[in-house]
């Protein structure tokens, strides 16, 4: 049976080893975003994003905090009484992808690969009840671990079974998405399909 005690070492080599990864040249100058600042090691709720954006992760080193992604995310999770404190948050990609003009793009899926050792890592140890994917590309990201045929548009909003967990994919939380493919009324009804994910997990984290 795993205790904190191993859990907390077998999370801080990985930390180690994720800070000291060279595997995607265009981010070798980059911070992996993977830390006690993700979360708890110990939480039951798992959230996927993207990668960490320019200004926002990879700048602050905490997931989802210093832009509007992380602002919209704050308000959406607080919609449903969840803290930070209650869940961790890690990436399909720990570190920033960035053009040659220094804008944020999309993990290749090269990158994506090279990084899903540290996923199925992350989940392995933190061992998560119920993991929320936030976008295409992590929900994707999952499919380097354990095969689904399930896609965004089809499967948002609804709980599944992956991996002997419970899955829900919803929408980025960025002003993009909002704008354009999921609006907030929308990803609201998202975040109470999460609550009943948590709720069917025999959790209590969320209001």
């Amino acid at each position: 049976m795993d205790t904190t005690e191993s859990k907390g070492k077998r999370f801080s080599q990985l930390v180690a080893e994720a800070a000291g990864c060279t595997r995607c040249p265009a981010m070798c100058g980059r911070t992996a975003v993977l830390s006690t600042l993700n979360g708890s090691p110990g939480a039951r709720v798992l959230f996927i994003g993207e990668a960490p954006g320019r200004k926002g992760a990879d700048r602050t080193h905490v997931p989802f905090s210093g832009d509007q992604s992380g602002k919209n995310f704050d308000r959406f999770i607080a919609s449903i009484g969840i803290a930070r404190e209650d869940i961790f948050i890690t990436s399909a990609a720990l570190c920033n992808p960035r053009t040659d003009s220094g804008a944020n793009r999309k993990p290749t899926k090269l990158e994506v690969a090279n990084c899903s050792q540290f996923l199925h890592r992350v989940i392995e140890t933190v061992d998560p009840r119920v993991v929320v994917t936030l976008g295409s590309v992590a929900l994707d990201a999952l499919k380097n671990i354990k095969s689904h045929e399930l896609t965004l548009r089809e499967s948002c909003g609804r709980i599944h079974n992956w991996d002997g967990r419970l899955l829900v994919p919803i929408y980025h939380p960025s002003p993009q998405v909002l704008a354009s493919h999921r609006r907030e009324a929308a990803q609201l009804q998202d975040y109470k399909v999460v609550t009943q994910a948590i709720q069917r997990a025999g959790l209590s984290i969320a209001a």
